[in-house]
């Protein structure tokens, strides 16, 4: 193979030669749009000795294009059928590392010990918010993760206030979100249900909350308000929090955050405050 995607017809071809079916409960989506895998390549920003994690590698055409931008790559594949095939293709490559097993099952961190690395992928759709938590979660998250997700997962990500969402405010504690590139689904073979987009996640030198502050209670807080996106905010905290409505109205008047808001206008900074008022009552409750 080439370092361009299969077309439609070449796909096809491959697939019946190596007696391969795309499975739908895996969001096995192949990409066919030369255009969409460059935004991908340069959206990650990649230089010779960039270490990369692929999650999803499929076929191994986005894999072709990070082993020819000269990175160190672990490819981690969950279908025993595509990482055989991939075994074969790359059987000489001495820059990857190829993983037969569940992603979710693995640390990145792991990984890659002592040092920076990169996420790029074309990811199962269906894993997208776990996925993120995994990446990200950790206290190293990756210097830069370029993935292909559905359109409208990227676009909550990246939303700016006025639309946020939870995922919003938790991937944006720790990255800045964006989107670089729409895909359409004809981009894809077999072609999903949905457009998609390539999704850009820059960590932050230091994150709003970091592990050690207990970001816990903080998700705790934001999903709380988040179960209630629908209400004003003072009513969203105080059903779902086990603290007296004056200690919420208490914390929100010191963040200047008026209590008629709904949840998805407030920034990253603001839920950060009200953890900072928040967090200390919460964390004093008898277990």
């Amino acid at each position: 193979m080439t370092n361009r995607p299969p077309t439609p017809g070449e796909l096809q071809r491959l697939l019946r030669r190596e007696g391969l079916q795309p499975r739908h409960s895996l969001s096995q989506n192949f990409l066919t749009d030369d255009d969409a895998l460059d935004s991908i390549v340069s959206a990650a920003d990649l230089t010779a000795g960039d270490r990369v994690l692929e999650i999803g590698p499929g076929l191994g055409v986005l894999t072709r294009r990070l082993l020819a931008a000269g990175c160190e790559v672990i490819a981690v594949e969950i279908d025993p059928r595509l990482a055989e095939y991939l075994r074969r293709e790359f059987d000489t490559e001495p820059h990857l590392r190829l993983i037969e097993g569940d992603a979710l099952g693995l640390d990145p961190e792991e990984l890659f010990v002592g040092g920076g690395y990169k996420v790029v992928a074309n990811i199962p759709y269906h894993i997208t918010s776990p996925l993120l938590h995994l990446v990200l979660g950790g206290p190293h998250p990756p210097d830069v993760a370029v993935l292909l997700v559905q359109r409208e997962v990227a676009e909550r990500v990246a939303a700016p206030a006025g639309s946020m969402s939870y995922l919003s405010v938790f991937v944006q504690n720790i990255a800045e979100a964006e989107v670089v590139a729409r895909v359409p689904a004809a981009a894809f073979e077999p072609a999903p249900d949905v457009d998609s987009a390539v999704l850009r996640l820059i960590r932050r030198p230091t994150p709003a909350v970091a592990l050690d502050d207990d970001r816990d209670g903080f998700h705790r807080i934001v999903q709380a308000g988040f179960r209630q996106r629908r209400k004003q905010v003072h009513n969203g905290l105080s059903r779902e929090l086990p603290l007296d409505r004056p200690v919420v109205e208490a914390a929100l008047a010191t963040c200047a955050i008026a209590p008629d808001r709904r949840p998805q206008t407030l920034t990253v900074d603001e839920w950060v405050c009200l953890f900072g008022e928040l967090g200390p009552a919460l964390a004093a409750l008898p277990t």
